[in-house]
């Protein structure tokens, strides 16, 4: 292990690992499933909006309370949110730093066209911004209220459905769920190659896996608007 030139001393492995790609890989990967684990959680939380309002308010307040009494109210809440963030920036810091780091290494155009990749692949970075833009506003409406003028705090329920009466709520919603599917679609087949999971006989089963799961959330998440814009949920 080489010696690091500005202390002399030898890096350590953390810092070894992070400083190599095949480190901010592995980052990006493992942050990446934590958040997909976050979202399959957060949409099955999300349809019992079609159980009515008592249900749905009811499932946001035990967020609130789950764990007492050996966790202070809103606690757990609060650390899903440390680990969240945590992943968030994991995966973001680590994308830029690799994207960067390829076009470093490939400064010019290429002579031969390359192969022309998927739809999902090519948009993974421009997905990426979409959704942190979007996870910015989505905080910002329906968890502190601060773009949400008739937000009532203690009534997610009705707030949920005030978003998605008007159009423009209803435009960023499903523009960055169409994003996420993308995204899902390519991040979970790239981590599992990642994370030495893939393999020729496994290449088909993990496509199949990131298909579906990007079809199910998409779907899930998508599914609330649709119902209040159709007048399901109301």
């Amino acid at each position: 292990m080489a010696l690091d030139t500005r202390t002399g001393r030898r890096p350590s492995f953390a810092a070894t690992l992070w400083g190599s790609t095949v480190g901010k890989k592995t980052v990006m990967a493992v942050s990446g499933l934590i958040m997909l684990l976050y979202l399959v959680v957060h949409m099955i939380g999300n349809l019992k909006i079609f159980f009515g309002a008592a249900e749905f308010n009811h499932y946001a307040h035990w967020l609130r309370v789950v764990g007492e009494p050996f966790m202070h109210e809103e606690w757990t809440l609060w650390l899903v949110r440390v680990v969240l963030l945590a992943a968030v920036l994991a995966h973001a810091t680590s994308a830029y730093q690799l994207s960067r780091r390829d076009i470093k290494a490939r400064p010019g155009k290429y002579v031969h066209r390359k192969p022309r990749s998927s739809y999902a692949t090519r948009t993974m970075r421009w997905g990426g911004i979409i959704l942190g833009l979007f996870l910015v506003w989505h905080l910002l409406d329906l968890t502190t209220g601060t773009v949400h003028a008739g937000f009532r705090p203690g009534h997610p329920y009705q707030n949920v459905v005030d978003t998605f009466s008007t159009w423009y709520g209803n435009v960023i919603y499903l523009m960055a769920m169409l994003a996420l599917g993308l995204h899902i679609r390519h991040g979970f087949w790239s981590a599992a190659q990642t994370l030495g999971v893939g393999s020729r006989a496994r290449d088909r089963a993990l496509k199949t896996t990131a298909n579906a799961l990007a079809l199910v959330l998409t779907v899930g998440f998508v599914s609330v608007p649709v119902a209040v814009m159709t007048g399901v949920v109301s």
